[in-house]
């Protein structure tokens, strides 16, 4: 089995020493940062992610911080979803898009004040595109990657778990809400919020946190033991299930947000001053042509879905299948495909050419969960 070699490249996280301790198995890197993939393994984890609460290391969701008197003007130039209603304390989730409309990130925003932000990324150098953006512009605001990791807490016995340790107006915040509460003389700030359909938390450990990152970590362990709880970590069958798409696998800067299911995180005709608004208001009168649908692949398990398979009616190549896995709780191979409009209509068969060879499969009209 090849390692991945250490270096300055490759940074470790504030929870890494807690991961190694819970026996972590694989590892991917996402923004220059080691992602934990799977612990006991896939299965197992993904079982317990849908029957108890897991703590997940996602300190490679890295932050594009905005600050300064035109941050909340930038914001609105990097997305098409109209931003103008939206109060400090709140995430929304954001595609952010380049002059023709295509995706450069599908991040979560969350609004700290008027001229603060900050931009939770998907794996992208998104801190760049913002940065000439802001230079070629003249804009006045400062953009930089400040040291935050976030913690995520995951899981229908979450709630459970954050009022045990932060009390019940942490464990009562409104989805995609966050607040600052105190754990060992810091106020740490906690959203609700995940990349999971289970429910939970994210708790964002600043620079200044960082000496309380482990006794948090271990606090968390600790008083989720009646809750069962584990380290855990993103898991692919249950983010297919739940339609919980990945930016660079199921979609990339060729895709528009109406192609990948997000129109309706797009106000085209009221976020003025969206880079690529003008782009997507052809897209939203002429609709896609091609987008994003749940396919279900017949037989025994599919091999591990490491590069795109194409989807095919008789000979002709109608689309991609960009994740797949087999699903234990519904009996069959879940997956995300890239569908055209002239084969997505919800029980159309296909064929997708996976690297094992030919298998049968189906659109769905809708994800699993």
């Amino acid at each position: 089995m090849a390692l991945i070699a250490p270096s300055r490249r490759i940074r470790r996280t504030p929870f890494s020493e807690g991961v190694e301790a819970a026996g972590v198995k694989g590892y991917t890197v996402y923004n220059h940062m080691l992602l934990p993939t799977v612990f006991a393994s896939v299965e197992e984890d993904y079982h317990h992610l849908k029957s108890a609460v897991q703590l997940w290391d996602v300190a490679c969701e890295r932050q594009v911080e905005i600050r300064g008197p035109d941050a909340s003007r930038l914001m609105q130039m990097l997305t098409p979803r109209n931003l103008s209603g939206m109060e400090a304390g709140r995430c929304f989730y954001v595609p952010i898009v380049d002059e023709t409309g295509g995706m450069l990130n599908d991040p979560v925003a969350l609004k700290l004040g008027e001229d603060r932000w900050w931009i939770s990324i998907a794996d992208s150098d998104l801190l760049l595109w913002v940065k000439g953006v802001v230079y070629g512009l003249r804009l006045d605001v400062l953009v930089d990657e400040p040291d935050v990791s976030p913690l995520a807490v995951q899981g229908p016995r979450s709630d459970a778990l954050i009022e045990k340790v932060f009390g019940t107006e942490a464990a009562a915040l409104r989805f995609f809400r966050f607040a600052r509460f105190p754990f060992m003389g810091h106020d740490l700030l906690i959203a609700r919020s995940g990349y999971s359909k289970q429910g939970g938390f994210e708790i964002y450990v600043e620079a200044g946190d960082r000496d309380v990152a482990m006794p948090l970590w271990n606090a968390l362990l600790e008083a989720g033991a009646e809750f069962d709880i584990r380290a855990g970590c993103p898991n692919l069958i249950e983010r297919i299930e739940g339609g919980l798409l990945s930016y660079g696998n199921d979609m990339t800067r060729e895709n528009t947000p109406h192609e990948c299911g997000l129109g309706r995180f797009c106000d085209t005709h009221s976020a003025i001053g969206c880079i690529g608004r003008d782009a997507l208001l052809r897209v939203a009168i002429e609709g896609p042509i091609r987008q994003i649908r749940p396919i279900e692949i017949a037989g025994d398990r599919v091999p591990g879905c490491d590069r795109l398979w194409p989807l095919m009616a008789g000979e002709t190549r109608v689309g991609r299948v960009s994740s797949a896995i087999w699903s234990p709780d519904h009996g069959t191979n879940v997956a995300i495909g890239m569908v055209r409009m002239t084969h997505w209509d919800p029980g159309t068969q296909l064929r997708v050419e996976t690297s094992e060879g030919p298998r049968d499969a189906m659109v769905r009209g809708k994800f699993w969960n």
